[in-house]
């Protein structure tokens, strides 16, 4: 009797249905891999060894696989939403139990931790002091908040353009408040010890055919000289007949900045004019730049496709706060699925690779993004239909195989 063959069909289609059901009702599922039934049919053993004319009795599961393939990337408005583009699973520690996602929603907790919707940490590399990546075993990554201390102000470059054409000036006559007494000036933003904000202006005075002299006010007041003393140039600059500067004395012009704030003081300001033409035409000024800052508060950050993790500042400053790493197998088939979007490994998965985004095989990292679910729900929805027809195929061999045997036990 073929009872036995329609029966193992009944519980095979229904163990497809239950899979394209779980497919279907995970379609919107973040980082859900769809999953697949495989078959295998069932032939008895005989005594003599020889199945040449045996008859199958039914059908089993051979397994429940995991399709890993890539899902579409969708945009998302959380900076710490990330998307892998490639190989690889974020690897997420559970009160030191490690696991393996796809899915990249993850936020910020009260200790800055980095974690997704169940609690687990990301983990990654963390930064040392400097700001420089530690690399070594995975840790979970803690986003420092604090705030990005101040930078006293050491360089400033300045590439400008002098007009050639302006009349010749004395040195003695010089005044900070007087324009006449001076052929240009610039100003700058620069930073104490303790983040103050002074302004360094500087005055140039054309004394002769290719020779400047610089004069500096600190927050107005003149640096280098007190008034009513006469004017003390910080220095002076030479230019050649095709206008190139030749250099500057002393090298480099340095502008020491006292304050009273409570800061470090004075400050020396080395002032590099590299870059600096004299010719026929305005006054210009092509390159300014100081390298000090105050302090700042963290405003956000974001990830790069290498995994680092940017923190910016208010200041306008950014520091490195991590670098998350990614996680793959030789077999992810063989992992164990534990629910919540998390795998575990397993022997049969093989051991982790476990490195930064981009190498060893790895993907990329995506900021701001997701991965959806790799279902096709148009394909479940004709999968269903098929799984459908197969459970009612098999439905009508028992029924059929039912009447047979009514007709035999009719039988007088």
């Amino acid at each position: 009797m073929s009872f036995q063959q329609g029966l193992s069909g009944l519980n095979a289609a229904t163990k497809s249905l239950e899979a394209i059901g779980n497919n279907v009702a995970n379609s919107s599922t973040v980082g859900f891999k769809q999953s697949q039934v495989q078959f295998s049919d069932i032939y008895a053993n005989t005594l003599t060894g020889s199945g040449s004319n045996d008859t199958g009795i039914g059908v089993q599961i051979a397994r429940v696989a995991q399709l890993f393939s890539q899902g579409n990337v969708a945009t998302s408005a959380n900076p710490l939403d990330m998307a892998i583009s490639g190989n690889g699973f974020f690897r997420m520690s559970n009160n030191g139990a490690i696991t393996y996602t796809r899915n990249g929603q993850f936020q910020l907790d009260k200790a800055g931790f980095i974690v997704n919707a169940t609690g687990g940490k990301l983990t990654g590399y963390a930064v040392n002091a400097q700001g420089v990546v530690q690399n070594g075993a995975p840790t979970e990554i803690q986003i420092n908040g604090g705030d990005s201390a101040p930078q006293a102000t050491s360089i400033y470059d300045a590439s400008l353009k002098l007009d050639s054409r302006k009349s010749d000036l004395t040195v003695a006559g010089f005044d900070p408040d007087d324009p006449a007494t001076f052929s240009d000036s610039t100003s700058v933003p620069v930073f104490d010890s303790l983040g103050n904000s002074h302004t360094l202006r500087t005055f140039y005075v054309k004394t002769g055919a290719g020779d400047w002299s610089v004069f500096a006010t600190n927050d107005g007041v003149p640096i280098g000289y007190t008034p009513p003393a006469v004017p003390v140039p910080l220095g002076t600059m030479s230019f050649s007949t095709g206008g190139i500067l030749t250099g500057t004395t002393p090298n480099p012009i340095v502008a020491s900045m006292a304050v009273t704030t409570g800061a470090a003081t004075p400050f020396d300001i080395s002032i590099d004019y590299t870059g600096t033409q004299q010719n026929a035409g305005d006054f210009g000024v092509a390159k300014q730049f100081q390298d000090g800052f105050a302090s700042g508060s963290l405003s956000g950050f974001n990830v790069s496709t290498d995994g680092t993790i940017v923190g910016n500042y208010t200041n306008g400053r950014s520091a490195v706060l991590g670098q998350v790493v990614l996680t793959n197998f030789a077999n992810p088939n063989g992992l164990q699925n534990i629910g919540g979007n998390q795998w575990v490994e397993t022997a049969d998965s093989g051991v982790p690779l476990t490195s930064t985004p981009g190498t060893s095989g790895l993907g990329s990292v995506q900021s701001a993004r997701i991965e959806e679910s790799n279902v096709d729900l148009t394909a479940e929805l004709v999968n269903m239909i098929t799984a459908q027809r197969v459970y009612q195929a098999n439905a009508q061999t028992i029924k059929t195989e039912d009447q047979i045997m009514q007709t035999l036990v009719n039988l007088r």
